[in-house]
């Protein structure tokens, strides 16, 4: 999403972002709809422990630390 922008300047500063008209109906969609916005934001915030953990746990492990076993 927003992959594509255009950045239009005045004096020097950002004024205004030109996107895709397919990504503004998505992203408009997006914001209107709460469950998908936290489906969204959930995702998102799942990308940045990706980056930042590189432990990965096994299901086992997952299920211990749940009490599931």
């Amino acid at each position: 999403m927003l992959e594509h922008v255009q950045i239009i300047e005045e004096h020097g500063q950002a004024k205004f972002a030109v996107i895709d008209f397919e990504e503004y109906q998505s992203i408009k969609a997006l914001l209107s709809e709460p469950k998908k916005l936290a489906d969204y934001l959930d995702y998102l915030h799942m990308q940045t422990i990706k980056e930042t953990s590189f432990k990965r746990h096994t299901l086992t492990e997952v299920k211990q630390a749940c009490d599931f076993i």
